[in-house]
């Protein structure tokens, strides 16, 4: 994995959906959270930017001359953050989300897929 640039505190999910509530909370906003299906459109074009950027890196459709993009690491973060917007939303857990999804996978794909041999 890639170290980050900045010398930042990692953060437990827990933490960032604090951290997003707070920001969201903030009395200057005149809106909160958005509504459930904004949030969603909003997940989605970031998931797009995300595809975009992937594209650009490994794909067939390279970076036009002259194009400026936020980089994968800044699309990625606000995938992040609109998923975390949208848990916040509904008052769900992402850290407790998150380990029910590793322990479906853990369980469901322990046979799943081909073994790497034992040397």
């Amino acid at each position: 994995m890639k170290k980050t640039t900045r010398n930042t505190k990692k953060l437990t999910l827990v933490e960032a959906q604090k951290i997003v509530h707070t920001w969201g909370s903030n009395p200057k906003f005149k809106v909160g959270y958005f509504p459930p299906f904004q949030m969603l459109a909003q997940l989605m074009e970031e998931a797009g930017e995300v595809s975009r950027e992937v594209a650009h890196l490994h794909g067939f459709k390279k970076k036009k001359k002259g194009e400026i993009t936020d980089g994968l690491e800044i699309e990625l973060g606000d995938v992040l953050f609109a998923v975390i917007c949208l848990a916040n939303y509904h008052e769900l857990n992402l850290a407790e989300i998150f380990q029910k999804s590793m322990d479906k996978r853990n369980n469901r794909d322990n046979s799943r897929f081909e073994k790497k041999p034992r040397n």
